[in-house]
């Protein structure tokens, strides 16, 4: 290993012997065909592969270039991130882990933007679907006996029955399926269920403890505090926001607390037959207005479809209405799902009102968001940053690249109060309660995981302060206590990029424009390289 970039390639390898399914969502040649290892062993397999690449790191060169400082900065926290987790809470200890990446393992390869001849990736989807019971057998073995949150073995049941359904009934509707495929997918589907039956187990608390989110919080989204800071500013930032709410709704027109003008936000939604036409149209509004404030990803295509039929039913899923496209292979173009009008009509339509779709779909992650973000993430110089933000089997692939990834999507969404008539006075109160949220989940994410909150006292606060849908908030609260330090780094991330913007004082083109081209890295670590490029007092 010569320099930072080699150092970052070899750990690639290491992370795609470990995490094939994730290798296929990067867009890694050679593991579409694993799951994986999860044998005897292979948790100490893995931190030994991990203490021979961090003992390499003594003969790389100082990086003498941004890039270079970025690799060196994210993979070496990456290494410490990755082994203290496998010391304290082994991922295969987890039994969502194991239906996470059966589940996702098949669905990777089922996606449009997958390359690959389809025979290949039919043969590549058979030999996947053959591993599923021994894998999950491996998983029994890890299981047996050890505690685990409850709540957490109630999703592993809930996405192994939705992948059994996948596997029995929306798998046969795919182009790829060939009597090859039945056989083992019948056989995958039975172990699954019966993985979902044999969970019982101790219960255990969620809490990873003050220590580990600490290190989470320092060195993985290399912050310069740690929990306690933050939980101060973001429980500061939930009382302004709510009286800033409050306050905001008394100057509209009605006499109105600011939940009502949400709630009649809900009843304006498009028709069922113009769905599809109001998602284009809104993503490319956003595009137009935001070109006098950065340079939008409009040479890459997004292409809004309805849900496919053989899709339906993976609701209990990590199903992604947006997944970032591979980021060594992208191709043109990739696909933003749209759920299709069901049977409660009603319903539908609130859940696609006009609102939620320009701020949710249109802005945060197509357009601005995500969309352009992941565009300039695959163009950067940083090797680790071009791949970081891959959304896969649970979660982006690098967590330190979280408060980057999520942190533009949500500042994306504020950026366009700048645009003059994008959004109306009632759908900027969405934007304030929309932040509002991300305190609230900042909160909840340092509190459950310092001991301070059990689940119910997290479901209570989302439930009844923080005003999320009572239907999100089981699967919320328990992405919390399998993901600590994942719904801070959304607040955190938002408050970073606001606030070195306001310090470089730059235009907003060149400043945003920036910021995107370094990729997928820490939002702490990237204003680092910017205060370099635009030191105080340089011409602007």
């Amino acid at each position: 290993m010569s320099d930072a970039h080699d150092a970052a390639r070899a750990y690639l390898k290491v992370h795609a012997q470990y995490r094939p399914v994730d290798a296929t969502f990067m867009g890694v040649g050679g593991h579409d065909h694993q799951l994986p290892p999860a044998g005897p062993g292979s948790i100490e397999a893995e931190l030994a592969a991990l203490a021979a690449l961090r003992g390499e790191l003594g003969q790389v060169e100082a990086p003498a270039t941004p890039a270079a400082r970025i690799d060196a900065r994210m993979l070496d926290a990456q290494l410490t991130t990755v082994m203290a987790e496998q010391r304290r809470a082994p991922r295969q200890r987890n039994p969502a882990w194991y239906t996470g990446e059966a589940a996702f393992g098949v669905v990777s390869l089922l996606l449009p933007g997958h390359a690959g001849e389809a025979q290949d990736t039919r043969d590549a989807l058979r030999v996947r679907l053959e591993a599923i019971p021994a894998f999950l057998a491996h998983g029994r073995t890890h299981l047996h006996g050890r505690a685990r949150p409850e709540d957490v073995a109630e999703r592993a049941r809930r996405e192994a029955r939705a992948t059994a359904h996948l596997l029995t009934s929306g798998l046969p509707k795919h182009p790829l399926w060939d009597d090859s495929l039945r056989l083992p997918a019948a056989r995958a589907a039975r172990a699954l269920l019966s993985f979902s039956e044999d969970l019982a187990g101790p219960d255990a608390p969620v809490a990873c403890g003050e220590e580990h989110l600490d290190l989470l919080m320092r060195v993985t989204h290399a912050l310069p505090f740690g929990p306690r800071e933050a939980l101060e500013r973001a429980t500061e930032a939930f009382e302004r926001l709510t009286h800033e709410l409050e306050a905001r709704a008394a100057r509209l027109p009605g006499d109105l607390p600011w939940t009502e003008h949400l709630a009649r936000l809900e009843q304006l939604s498009p028709e069922p037959e113009r769905m599809l036409s109001t998602y284009r149209n809104l993503h490319d509004q956003a595009l137009d207005a935001a070109r006098p404030l950065l340079t939008p990803a409009a040479d890459y295509g997004l292409d809004f479809r309805f849900l496919p039929e053989w899709a339906e039913g993976t609701g209990d899923l990590y199903f992604l209405f947006y997944r970032s496209p591979a980021p060594l292979r992208p191709g043109d173009g990739s696909v933003y799902w749209v759920t299709p009008p069901g049977a409660d009509q009603a319903a539908y339509l609130r859940a696609n009102n006009c609102s939620f779709v320009k701020l949710v779909h249109a802005v945060h992650h197509g357009s601005i968001g995500h969309h352009t973000h992941n565009a300039r993430a695959r163009a950067a110089d940083s090797v680790l940053a071009r791949v970081a933000g891959t959304d896969c089997a649970s979660g982006i692939a690098l967590l330190g690249a979280g408060t980057m990834v999520e942190g533009w999507a949500c500042y994306a969404e504020d950026l366009l109060a700048e645009a003059p008539g994008f959004y109306t006075p009632a759908e900027e109160l969405l934007l304030l309660q929309f932040e509002r949220r991300n305190a609230a989940s900042c909160i909840v994410d340092i509190r459950m995981h310092l001991g301070e909150w059990t689940l119910d006292e997290a479901r209570a606060f989302y439930r009844d302060r923080a005003h999320f849908a009572p239907a999100r908030v089981w699967a919320e609260t328990t992405r919390n206590a399998m993901f600590p330090a994942s719904r801070l780094m959304y607040w955190l991330g938002t408050e970073t990029i606001k606030a070195l913007r306001a310090e470089l004082n730059l235009d907003p083109k060149t400043f945003h424009d920036a910021l995107l081209a370094h990729g997928h890295a820490p939002a702490t670590v990237v204003a680092d390289e910017l205060r370099a490029a635009f030191p105080p007092g340089a011409s602007r």
